[in-house]
């Protein structure tokens, strides 16, 4: 038994002295942009028009030696990562790579966007504002997630990976400071306030020196663009990714050059970036406190960002994130070394006894309460709910049994939530909420990554912290105490929130007794966050001793059961006299003034016909005096550049004719602005009548200048 022993404790001395393996990749994962209802503020109104910025997956792929199993983190620019997106991934890099990658080491986790299509799910509560499953939704995702992964296995190199935490201020509020305060006084003193200040970086950087990739956690929402918004967009993270990515990839268009930067999720669940904060849109007072509401009503207590609209506020907010990671980035020095480890696995999370600290008693099948149905002060929701319901109303009550009544056990069980909908209890067309759920946990050197089945509040994300770290501590002294010559380590951790599968919110119990929208969204009853905490112990301690446990209950699969409701596009025409790609507005001339947006239309074709996957609906193209060709300077990709599609008219989608109007903004992002000749392009596919054939087009401007003279109107 000691030589064993003695071997691992020589293989682990040896690991914490080199470097690891590391590899980066990028890719598309934009779905349609027409007429797909997004996810995150479920408003049937809201479906896309078009784009402002595309979505990406970014993947990063750490191996100890080129035989051994990597870790593989993946940031996508989602709403959510779904139990359907990760075994649909999982089982093509199977087909490809054989036992490589599997769900015990490749961990998705989402950014948040709340301005993505939906549709990709595959349970039924998720799928009721998609109107169904979209197909076209959920396959760029997939693609995407996979060729970024094999980008990231195929850039892989020596190198190594040094981290940097700061605390990012003033980017952020707690938008149910009302929950909050029920966590207990002792736990509160601890910190600075009621939301995660703090940022973790991660810099990469090959053997060479090569500055490679950037990983980012810091927690708040994906709502800077609110409800009214039908463009797709990766939101305030989405764009500090972007403008990270900009500056360490001088001139390469967004998405193709080598640096990746992900700005990931964290404990965001109770997270607002509408740092203005709610109030009473009809009055400008404040709103309730407990309940966010306005003379009684939730519609009109609505959260406001920083910025003149939620474009600015956007844009705001992330560059706020990009400043702090860039000076982060740039002062890491701390190397992170020693052993690559992960941990995995499936719980069925509907009948978990807890018995930790002062919290005993069993989960709940899953079930969304009264103030699920209020919505947020980010995204209000519809008729007279009010968040902080504790006591259920005949007439709900009455609509909610026309679907399904609750069980006395599963109300009792889910006290004091007053259910709305008993999704654990429903199965039509299948079953509403997951009961199986994936716990994942990854070890870089003394860096623990908890990677977690949904949104957990500011209050939660640091309580499993805490309970991580300090489990790890005590592991490893016991290995200290068994085997002498293993040495002590500390540890840290972060939450990557949003990760392989999603179950809507994880409050503290405390938090949960007020039952405003992220205790009513609690899905798995007042004891879920004790029951995560007790497994993600249970991942840190076998982690730590290099013991194993069992895979779990494997997951449901209803990919060939899916329904979808919306209808597909039935055919495209331009207008008499016209065809695809035609010039109905061309721009101006010249531009002299720095703030001057050039705006374009063509007619155009329903953009669901063709996604144009790690391609763009549209470029901005300079004139290049020295080769004399055109360079493509913009995309969709770029928040400069905004793609409106629509319908024309009342009968447009009758007739089939729809125009793309192109707006692009002539000072970037950093505030440049590059003077000379330039024109648009419209690219797209028309779907033609009477037939199943696609005829692609392009259209084209007339060639304009810049000149960049003035800085004012």
């Amino acid at each position: 038994m000691a030589w064993p022993i003695a071997l691992f404790i020589l293989y682990l001395s040896l690991m914490a002295s080199r470097s690891y393996r590391i590899g980066v990749g990028i890719y598309d994962v934009t779905g349609p942009a027409a007429d797909v209802i997004m996810m995150g503020y479920a408003k049937l109104g809201q479906s896309s028009r078009g784009i402002h910025l595309r979505l990406f997956s970014r993947a990063f792929v750490i191996q100890e030696t080129d035989q051994s199993r990597p870790l593989v983190f993946v940031s996508l620019d989602a709403g959510m990562t779904t139990q359907l997106i990760k075994i649909m991934v999982v089982k093509e890099l199977a087909r490809r790579f054989g036992p490589k990658f599997g769900h015990d080491n490749v961990l998705i986790s989402s950014t948040h966007t709340h301005s993505g299509p939906g549709g990709y799910f595959q349970y039924s509560l998720y799928l009721v504002p998609s109107l169904g499953f979209v197909k076209e939704s959920l396959t760029p995702i997939v693609r995407g997630i996979v060729q970024s992964i094999i980008l990231a296995q195929d850039s892989i190199t020596e190198g190594r990976i040094y981290i940097a935490e700061g605390d990012l201020h003033g980017a952020s509020i707690n938008r149910s400071p009302a929950s909050y305060l029920l966590n207990p006084e002792t736990e509160r003193s601890k910190y600075s306030g009621d939301v995660d200040t703090k940022m973790t970086v991660l810099k990469f950087v090959g053997g060479d020196g090569r500055l490679m990739g950037m990983i980012n956690w810091f927690a708040v929402h994906g709502v800077s663009m609110n409800h009214s918004n039908t463009l797709i967009s990766g939101d305030n993270k989405g764009l500090a990714s972007i403008m990270f990515e900009q500056k360490m990839n001088s001139n390469r268009l967004i998405g193709k050059g080598p640096f990746v930067a992900a700005f990931a999720q964290s404990n965001e669940g109770d997270v607002s970036p509408n740092t203005a904060g709610p109030r009473c849109i009809d009055t400008g007072l404040p709103c309730d406190f407990v309940h966010s509401t306005c003379n009684g009503r939730t519609e009109n207590c609505i959260a406001f960002g920083p910025g003149a609209d939620m474009f600015d506020s956007t844009k705001i907010i992330a560059k706020m994130q990009f400043e702090k990671a860039w000076e982060l980035f740039m002062n890491a020095r701390e190397e992170l070394t020693g052993p690559l480890d992960f941990i995995h696995q499936f719980v069925n999370m509907t009948h978990v006894k807890v018995d930790y600290r002062n919290y005993s008693g069993y989960t709940c099948k899953p079930a969304m309460g009264y103030s699920f149905a209020a919505g947020t002060v980010d995204g209000p929701g519809d008729f007279d709910f009010t968040q902080g319901t504790k006591e259920p109303t005949i007439f709900w009550d009455l609509v909610r049994d026309l679907v399904k009544k609750p069980s006395p056990e599963l109300i009792a069980c889910q006290a004091p939530k007053p259910i709305i909908l008993a999704c654990g209890e429903m199965t039509f067309p299948y079953p509403w909420q997951p009961e199986i759920v994936e716990t994942q946990l990854f070890r870089i050197g003394n860096l623990l990554i908890a990677a977690v089945p949904g949104e957990f509040t500011t209050m939660s994300g640091r309580r499993l912290r805490e309970e991580i770290e300090q489990e790890a501590a005590s592991s490893i002294n016991d290995c200290v105490r068994n085997h002498p010559r293993f040495t002590r380590a500390s540890f840290r951790s972060v939450v990557a929130g949003l990760s392989n599968v999603y179950t809507s919110y994880i409050t503290t119990p405390e938090e949960y007794e007020l039952q405003r929208y992220e205790g009513a969204s609690t899905i798995y009853g007042r004891l879920t966050l004790p029951a995560y905490i007790q497994q993600y112990r249970r991942l840190t301690s076998a982690l730590i001793k290099a013991e194993k446990l069992p895979p779990g209950p494997n997951p449901p699969f209803f990919m060939d059961k899916l329904i979808s409701l919306i209808p597909g596009v039935l055919f495209d025409r331009a207008p008499l006299g016209h065809d695809f790609g035609d010039v109905l507005i061309q721009p101006n001339r010249v531009y002299h003034n720095k703030n001057d947006v050039v705006h374009v239309r063509f007619v155009s074709a329903s953009p669901r016909n063709d996604v144009r996957l790690n391609r763009s609906f549209l470029t901005v193209d300079q004139y290049n005096e020295s080769s004399k060709k055109w360079i493509i300077k913009f995309t969709d990709a770029n928040w400069e550049t905004k793609f409106h599609w629509s319908r024309t008219g009342t009968l447009g989608m009758l007739l089939g004719q729809s125009i793309a109007d192109i707006f692009w903004q002539v000072t970037t992002l950093f505030d440049e602005c590059s003077p000379g000749l330039y024109r648009i392009r419209h690219f797209g596919t028309a779907k033609l009548l009477f037939s199943r054939q696609y005829r692609k087009f392009v259209g084209m401007t007339d060639t304009f200048e810049v000149t960049c003279r003035h800085s004012d109107g």
